[in-house]
């Protein structure tokens, strides 16, 4: 049915590689979640990886634990500054000349730090829940797994979204399920249509604490 709905859509555009257009190709991984509410009805919760046609919010689809992309937030702010800092440097680079060797240094060590800093705020506005309502941040999991820093896009695959809304929404996860879909990256051996485990560099921590006490059918949610 999700399927169905993405091939047929008309209210967004996004190029999954599936015609020949060539330019700004992004393939996506969807999610979908069976679920049973409190009132013991069955339906199914669906979820992409990352945004979709530019956006974090689409009629059927789940929302983000975090929109970074919501206007007037701190991330536009402060990849605005990044992008200064940026053009600043490359201006001064383009001078060629000596003596601007220091203010670029400067401008290199500013922009390190910026980065390290939006980023660190960005992992801070994740929280997981669990079936028990147990919540934790993105941090406090990855360090727990053995992890110096989370990795980037942390929290915003198919599969951790899907489990928070359906625990805010006091709903029984049932059963889930993840497809490719559009063109492969050339990094990765994705198919279109075709389905797999979650990540284990992005989702396995998170995962271990969104399931953690419930009985598993399949091993495989996780991919080795």
């Amino acid at each position: 049915m999700l399927q169905a709905h993405v091939q047929n859509q008309q209210d967004w555009a996004h190029n999954f590689g599936l015609t020949n257009d060539e330019v700004n190709i992004i393939g996506k991984m969807f999610g979908v979640l069976v679920v049973q509410t409190e009132q013991n009805e069955i339906g199914y919760l669906s979820a992409f990886s990352g945004k979709l046609a530019g956006a974090n919010h689409h009629s059927r689809f789940v929302p983000p634990l975090f929109d970074g992309v919501a206007a007037g937030g701190f991330l536009n702010a402060g990849m605005t500054e990044l992008s200064r800092i940026n053009d600043e440097i490359s201006m001064l680079e383009a001078e060629r000349l000596g003596t601007f060797e220091t203010q670029i240094r400067e401008l290199k060590v500013m922009r390190k730090a910026h980065s390290l800093t939006l980023q660190n705020q960005i992992f801070d506005q994740y929280h997981f829940l669990n079936q028990t309502g147990k919540q934790k941040s993105l941090r406090e999991i990855f360090s727990d797994a053995g992890y110096k820093n989370p990795p980037a896009g942390a929290g915003e695959c198919a599969a951790p979204k899907l489990l928070q809304y359906a625990f805010q929404q006091n709903m029984k996860p049932l059963a889930i399920a993840e497809f490719w879909w559009g063109q492969s990256p050339k990094s990765a051996f994705w198919k279109h249509r075709e389905f797999y485990p979650s990540c284990r560099e992005k989702c396995a921590p998170i995962l271990a604490h969104m399931l953690s006490g419930m009985e598993l059918e399949h091993s495989h949610i996780i991919c080795d």
